[in-house]
């Protein structure tokens, strides 16, 4: 099995600029393997390379969705430094890039953790980016796909524990997008499936 994942690295090939080249490291993004490989092989180096880090209780908290983490680290213990140094010689082929908290706030994937006195809160974090763009009612997909998003900008709404000053602000900011989108429902005629 372990020869077999091994031709398989070496084999992997992929096109830039009507150019075809191998790997020298790492594994190409697109292919079939990529995600496999690369979460077995973080796994390992968090089993035995973090693991230390964790147990020696300077980090209070670790969590990795694919390539994202998020640390809270005791102060008295550590400094954000000697952490970023210490991830940053487990892998030569691996450099982390941290991002510090400002104004007590620091985002983690769509979430923005606020760090308050007492407690922790969460609120929905939306890039500078972020255009409330969808499918348009009038598009030819499927509705099932044009009320996809909506369905999980609710969920995400309700499943979230934000506080209720956050619940109430993101309603408002949601719900009339929603609206409209459901108004242009009621207006047009649905396909009817042969």
């Amino acid at each position: 099995m372990i020869i077999l994942l091994q031709v398989t690295l070496q084999q992997i090939y992929f096109s830039f600029c009507n150019n075809v080249y191998q790997t020298e490291k790492g594994v190409c993004m697109g292919a079939l393997i990529s995600n496999t490989v690369a979460e077995i092989f973080l796994q390992d180096l968090e089993n035995t390379h973090l693991k230390q880090i964790l147990d020696a209780k300077n980090i209070t908290f670790y969590a990795r969705y694919v390539d994202d983490i998020l640390l809270i680290y005791n102060t008295k213990h550590t400094t954000p430094e000697k952490i970023h140094s210490h991830i940053n010689k487990v892998h030569p082929n691996l450099q982390f890039t941290p991002t510090f908290e400002n104004n007590n706030t620091i985002s983690f994937l769509e979430l923005l953790v606020i760090r308050q006195p007492t407690q922790t809160e969460i609120y929905i974090f939306r890039k500078l980016t972020t255009t409330d763009t969808t499918f348009s009612y009038t598009s030819n997909h499927p509705t099932e796909h044009k009320m996809a998003a909506y369905r999980y900008l609710i969920n995400r709404m309700l499943s979230l524990p934000l506080s209720t000053e956050r619940r109430i602000a993101k309603r408002q900011k949601k719900i009339p997008h929603l609206a409209q989108f459901v108004l242009e429902l009621k207006k047009k005629p649905l396909r009817q499936k042969l």
